[in-house]
Order: structure tokens, then C-alpha cells, then sequence
């Protein structure tokens, strides 16, 4: 007998020998957090006493006061979602003869407005409505026809205008003088396998319009501190002027701004300048990144990401911009990254070439190639060389 052969001895492949290494065993995808200064703390300790930020906590501050509604705002969200909840509300519990109201089953209000985090100059609240059955794009017209005729007779007795309702791949939206209310149609969990695209809404809108009641409660329970809610707002209207991270989904922005204000040794609200520099330092970090831990997301399955929803440009797109403006805002220049002073006539800072105390800020270029370079072959190589003989 030979050795080695009936165990997997030096050069036969029977179990792993010392031969060749096991092909077969399935690869490990490790996935590694940015560095995070601020937990890295204990291996980092400071030298000197950290800087004077008040300025960059009083900028913050007054762009927020900007950026939130005025109580005329949220007073006349109120009084249209008031009217609008309590139509929904009628029409689950008695619904008549109306074939398209007899098939609801619940009524929620999601979005910026119940979250409380709603921004200036958009009054737009959002409400989910479940139906039992499949959404039919008729029974969604039908429904938004009844909707309508209610709440303009709750209107008509208070003497305050008329309400109007359009559809769209959504469900629909009332509007009145001042406010709107998005009603976003969905159907229970177990009616998704039997959507048909030709006769019922979208799989993907109906799917996200039940993210939405999941991420509402989520919210609710874990981010109801008021630095978050800052913070949030901040990173939205940052989001909206910046190209580069007009990506980012509001559902991003809410599970970042928890993390930078809560995930810390202490388990205390950070300072909203402390939190502010850490979301910047993170995305600059690659914290939606391939490859990174990036976020879990709370609401889905295990091991599932948050910035999976991004493609690899957006991802790369995102990372740049954030160490873009975090230099900008190292060198002082956090009015211009803020908003509260226009840069060169509304252009994106994060676009622009800017020279700080001779220090140049330039916008780095893209990373990612969506089409690869062929490589240079030694046939190519040959050829060209005979081509430069003859």
C-alpha cells in the first residue's frame, strides 16, 4: 500500500493532504466598519483638550430653526390629516355599499410627519392604507373618489375650501389651499405572491409602502430624541443640495443620524456638532462602501444593509462627496456646507475647486468604472510590434 493515499497523504487530493489546498470550501465574506474615531477613542487618546466648537453648534442650530415649519405649517398638516384619518376610519369600520371600501383593512400614517421630522416648505404627510385584497388600479380610483367627497364635506362645514384628489402609481394624494396627504396603497403580506403588473399597483411600490409602516414603528420606539430628529433634518437638506448625495434614501439618513447621536461607549444623545462631523467622517470613512458593515438594517432580514439599495456609482458617488465637504468643513467653511451662505451664486461646493487659508480642496474624481478597460494582452503586444517591423 502507499502512503498517503487512503487519508489524504503530501500529494494525493483524498481529504485536504498537504498537496493542494481545499478548493471546495466556500469563501467567507468579511464585511469591516469604517474607522470610527469616536469608539476608537480608548486606543486614540488626545494629546490636548478638544477645540472650541461652538461656532459650528450655533450654525447648526440656526440652520435647523430654518429648516423646520412654521406652526401655520404644521397646523394646517394637522387639520387635513385629521380629516383624512378620520374619513379612513369611518370607511374601515362601516363601509357601505362601496365595493372598493369594503376590501380596507388598516390605516397608518408614516413618513416625515409622523416621525416628526418634517421639513420647511414641504406640508406633504403620508398615510398607508392596507387593503385585504389585491389593489386593483379601479378600486385605488374608486377609493380616491370616496376619499374626496368626504373630506370636502368636512371641509364645506367649516367653511374651509375644497380639497382635491389625484392618482398616480402610488395610490393618491389630497390636496388642499396650504397642505397635502400622500395615501399609499399596499395589501396584506400574504397577497404580494399574486400581484399581477397589467392589472394591480407595482410589487415594488406596494413592498415599500409596507417598509414604510415598519420603519414608522421602529422610529417610534428607538429615535424619538430630539438631537436625532436635528440631525436628521440637517442631513436631509445637505442631501438635497449636494449632488452627490441626492442618493441617499430617507430611510439612510434616519438610520445614520441615530447611529452617529446613540451608538457610543456611554449610550448617551451626543453633542449635534460631535454627531454632525461623525456622519460626514463615516460616509467619508466608506460606510456605504462595498465590502463595509455599513448599517444593518433593523426592519428587514438578517444580515441585510441598508445602502444595498444604492448601486456601486451612487455608492462611490456618496463616499466622494462626504470627504469633499468634510474637508470644507475641517477648513471652516461649514456655512457654505450648511446652506446659510450661498457659494458663488448657488453652485455645489462639493463640485468646486476652493482654496482655504492656501489650502486647495479640489473634488476627487470617480473610483468606480462601470465599463472596465480591456486588459493588454502578449498577443496584442506581438501585433503591434510586427506592425511596427513591417
Amino acid at each position: 500500500m502507499v502512503r498517503g493515499i487512503g487519508r489524504g497523504g503530501r500529494g494525493i487530493p483524498g481529504r485536504g493532504g498537504m498537496g493542494r489546498p481545499p478548493f471546495n470550501r466556500p469563501r467567507v465574506l468579511m464585511l469591516r466598519p469604517p474607522f470610527d474615531l469616536l469608539l476608537a477613542e480608548p486606543a486614540f487618546p488626545r494629546c490636548k483638550p478638544a477645540p472650541d466648537d461652538s461656532v459650528l453648534t450655533q450654525a447648526l442650530l440656526k440652520r435647523h430653526t430654518e429648516l423646520c415649519p412654521s406652526p401655520t405649517d404644521q397646523a394646517a398638516v394637522l387639520s387635513l390629516v385629521t380629516k383624512l384619518q378620520t374619513v379612513l376610519d369611518n370607511i374601515v369600520v362601516a363601509p357601505g355599499e362601496f365595493a372598493a371600501c369594503q376590501q380596507l383593512e388598516e390605516v397608518r400614517q408614516v413618513g416625515s410627519y409622523k416621525k416628526g421630522t418634517m421639513m420647511a416648505g414641504k406640508n406633504v404627510a403620508d398615510i398607508v392604507v392596507i387593503m385585504k385584497t389585491l389593489p386593483t388600479k379601479e378600486a385605488v380610483e374608486g377609493l380616491s373618489n370616496k376619499v374626496n367627497e368626504e373630506v370636502n364635506k368636512l371641509m364645506k362645514a367649516e367653511g374651509s375650501g375644497a380639497v382635491v384628489s389625484a392618482c398616480h402609481e402610488r395610490g393618491f394624494t389630497v390636496t388642499g389651499t396650504s397642505a397635502a396627504v400622500r395615501v399609499l396603497i399596499t395589501t396584506l403580506h400574504q397577497n404580494l405572491r399574486k400581484i399581477e403588473p397589467d392589472v394591480h399597483l407595482d410589487y415594488k411600490v406596494i413592498s415599500s409602502h409596507l417598509a414604510a409602516i415598519r420603519h414608522s414603528r421602529w422610529f417610534e420606539e428607538n429615535a424619538h430624541h430630539s438631537s436625532i430628529k436635528v440631525l436628521i433634518r440637517l442631513l436631509r437638506d445637505m442631501c438635497s443640495r449636494h449632488s452627490g448625495l441626492e442618493p441617499l434614501t430617507p430611510w439612510m439618513i434616519d438610520l445614520l443620524a441615530h447611529h452617529c447621536i446613540m451608538n457610543n461607549p456611554q449610550r448617551q444623545a451626543l453633542p449635534i456638532n460631535v454627531a454632525f462631523r461623525r456622519a460626514l467622517s463615516l460616509m467619508a470613512g466608506g460606510l456605504f462602501l462595498p465590502g463595509c458593515a455599513g448599517l444593518p438594517d433593523p426592519c428587514e432580514a438578517a444580515h441585510s444593509r441598508a445602502h444595498t439599495a444604492l448601486d456601486l456609482a451612487a455608492q462611490d458617488l456618496a463616499a466622494a462627496t462626504a470627504q469633499t465637504l468634510l474637508r470644507v468643513v475641517a477648513r471652516g467653511g461649514h456655512l457654505y456646507v450648511l446652506g446659510l451662505q450661498p457659494f458663488e451664486g448657488g453652485k455645489d461646493i462639493s463640485l468646486e475647486i476652493t482654496v482655504w487659508d492656501g489650502v486647495v480642496v479640489s473634488p476627487l474624481a470617480p473610483a468606480y468604472n462601470d465599463s472596465p478597460e480591456p486588459m493588454d494582452t502578449d498577443d496584442k503586444e506581438e501585433e503591434s510590434q510586427d506592425s511596427v517591423a513591417a
